[in-house]
């Protein structure tokens, strides 16, 4: 629904983890029989049989608690949303996938033979971090760091939260020590996602490294995406009714001019493509014709077929 929307994916993200959060916490007042973290979480022990494979991604939707949830919806919504500004959705979508796959792979070479189960989409959250860092480490975002929220640069965020894991897997490993906390899992997935991140992002709507702005990650993000609609605007030059042999006429040739002369910009062209519509039939069947709205840009489109008029 958020693509068709055009509507952050990163914030629908932190949406679908909460619903599936509260559909646990109904299970688990008695009112299914189904235990969800036996059936949909990573198993290191069975994760290698083919019937299994769906663990990897599922085990990313699942949570331990309320709290478990949160650290990392943090991180996808204050994170995840400027990143995906940067890089736009698609993009982002798959730097998501990659470090919460990171996450579980790093996971189950590391614990082969465990059968504890593990879920969380704190792979995925680190793998958003890695991304970033690599592409744009000195951008700004609020995220609650050190006890106060504030602009903290990505490389500032990412150098404690990620220096703080390194710092308890080297404990856990030099004492031999076990955790609850699948901190390989968060490492893993920073790693994989910033390995692949720079390719990844080649062709975004933000330059790489750009820091012409780094007061706030929106700014630098919102003009690239702004900038990106702009040159996907169509040319005003001719139209499907002048083509067709029958041109617009009195309201409808006004506001055609007007949409000439003041439609280089994205609010006025929509504006006038939006009164254009209600003024016009379609050139080839006289059915309705609807203003579109796709991300920042208006297209008119017949009601009864898209093949018939698709201008600008």
């Amino acid at each position: 629904m958020a693509w068709k929307q055009e509507t952050s994916i990163a914030l629908a993200t932190v949406l679908s983890l909460l619903l599936v959060t509260f559909y646990q916490m109904i299970i688990d007042m008695g009112f299914l029989d189904f235990t969800p973290d036996y059936f949909l979480s990573i198993i290191p022990k069975i994760s290698n049989h083919p019937d299994q494979i769906h663990r990897f991604i599922t085990s990313a939707w699942l949570h331990g608690s309320w709290l478990h949830i949160l650290g990392n919806i943090v991180v996808i919504a204050l994170a995840g949303v400027p990143l995906e500004q940067r890089m736009g959705k698609l993009r982002w979508i798959l730097v998501y996938f990659i470090g919460l796959l990171g996450g579980n792979i790093a996971w189950v070479l590391t614990h082969p033979d465990s059968i504890s189960p593990t879920l969380g989409a704190s792979g995925a959250a680190f793998g958003i971090l890695g991304a970033y860092m690599a592409c744009w480490p000195n951008d700004r975002i609020e995220f609650p760091l050190l006890f106060f929220i504030r602009a903290w640069p990505v490389w500032g965020i990412v150098a404690l939260k990620l220096g703080i894991e390194v710092w308890v897997i080297f404990e856990i490993y030099s004492q031999q020590s076990e955790t609850n906390v699948a901190h390989m899992a968060h490492f893993g997935g920073f790693m994989l996602a910033w390995i692949l991140a720079r390719p990844i992002a080649r062709g975004a709507p933000s330059e790489l490294d750009d820091a012409s702005d780094i007061s706030m990650a929106g700014s630098n993000a919102s003009k690239a995406a702004r900038d990106a609609a702009t040159a996907k605007m169509g040319s005003l030059e001719s139209d499907p009714w002048t083509e067709a042999g029958d041109g617009l006429k009195e309201e409808a040739a006004r506001i055609l001019k007007r949409l000439r002369e003041e439609g280089d910009e994205l609010e006025t062209r929509r504006a006038w493509l939006e009164e254009l519509a209600e003024q016009v039939l379609c050139p080839v069947c006289d059915g309705e014709v609807h203003a579109i709205i796709s991300g920042q840009n208006c297209t008119l489109k017949c009601a009864h077929s898209k093949n018939h008029i698709n201008w600008p």
